[in-house]
């Protein structure tokens, strides 16, 4: 038998999904989310061009970053492959807001999270600061896609 004391093992965390899938240009439709220049984007405006000289039909896609709310635009061939990243989405209780603007949620098993601060978005931050200083108990929906969260909706809860 070798001896197998010197051999090293490296665990990871990774969980082996991945943070998004091909899919086909043209079967892309509003509404839909891509992968633009490297960022989760929500398409907001779809258009087809007709087979040209070289033989593809082309898409042009306008999109909005999921994150930043940027506005950003791709050309392709409909028939190739771009990305679609994977959302995730989880609603949390609002239990506190510090002065920096980090929350402090109550996921369902009963744990905090502290890791995520007030919404880029103006009119979500509004929502939120309103209902907070009203009393309110407060959702808050929760996207990720890519290695990012942000805060996306809030909602009063239900009694």
């Amino acid at each position: 038998m070798a001896d197998n004391s010197n051999e090293e093992y490296i665990a990871t965390g990774d969980s082996g999904a991945s943070k998004t899938y091909p899919i086909q240009a043209g079967s892309l439709k509003k509404g839909m989310h891509c992968v633009i220049k490297g960022r989760p984007c929500k398409i907001i405006e779809y258009s087809t061009s007709k087979t040209g000289k070289h033989g593809h039909a082309k898409a042009h896609i306008v999109a909005i970053d999921i994150f930043t709310n940027k506005k950003l635009e791709e050309l392709c061939p409909t028939s190739h492959n771009m990305e679609a990243p994977n959302l995730t989405r989880a609603e949390y209780s609002l239990m506190d807001i510090n002065d920096e603007g980090q929350l402090s949620l109550l996921t369902d098993d009963g744990d905090v999270r502290e890791d995520l601060s007030m919404p880029k978005d103006d009119d979500v931050a509004k929502a939120i600061k309103n209902g907070w200083e009203a009393k309110k108990e407060l959702i808050l929906t929760v996207v990720g896609a890519m290695d990012e969260e942000a805060v996306h909706s809030v909602k009063e809860a239900s009694k």
